[in-house]
C-alpha cells in the first residue's frame, strides 16, 4: 500500500472525527476544525507534487491518466469550498461540511489509488 494513501487516510479521519465531534458539540467552525481542513489540503498538495515527481520518474499511471488528474485537481477544491463556507456561515452546521470535506477527500484519494495502480490495485 502506498504510503501517501496511508497518511492521506490518517489526515482525512482526523480532520473528519474533530469536526463532527465539534458538529455533536454544537460548536462553530473554530481554529482546530478549519485548521484540520487546512492539513487535508496541505496533503492534497503534497500529494499533488509526490504525483508529478512519481511520473515523471518514470512510475506511469496504469489506470487513466486524465482521470487521476481531474479527481486529484477537484479533491484539491473541496477544501478550500468547505473552508469559505465555514468562513461565511459560522453555524454548526459549518462544521458537518468540514467533516463531509474530510471524507470526500477520503473517497477520492482511495479512487486516486485505484487508478494510479490499475483497478485491481488496491
Amino acid at each position: 500500500m502506498d504510503p501517501f494513501f496511508v497518511v492521506g487516510v490518517l489526515v482525512c479521519a482526523m480532520a473528519a472525527v474533530l469536526c463532527l465531534g465539534a458538529a455533536l458539540l454544537r460548536q462553530p467552525p473554530n481554529d482546530v476544525t478549519i485548521l484540520s481542513t487546512a492539513a487535508v489540503e496541505l496533503f492534497l498538495l503534497a500529494y499533488a507534487v509526490g504525483a508529478v515527481v512519481r511520473q515523471v520518474t518514470g512510475e506511469p499511471v496504469l489506470g487513466e491518466a486524465w482521470e487521476f488528474w481531474g479527481y486529484l485537481l477537484t479533491a484539491l477544491l473541496v477544501p478550500v469550498a468547505a473552508f469559505w463556507w465555514a468562513i461565511l456561515d459560522k453555524s454548526r452546521w459549518s462544521n458537518i461540511v468540514l467533516a463531509a470535506a474530510g471524507i470526500t477527500v477520503f473517497v477520492m484519494l482511495f479512487r486516486m489509488e485505484q487508478i494510479w495502480a490499475g483497478e485491481a490495485g488496491l
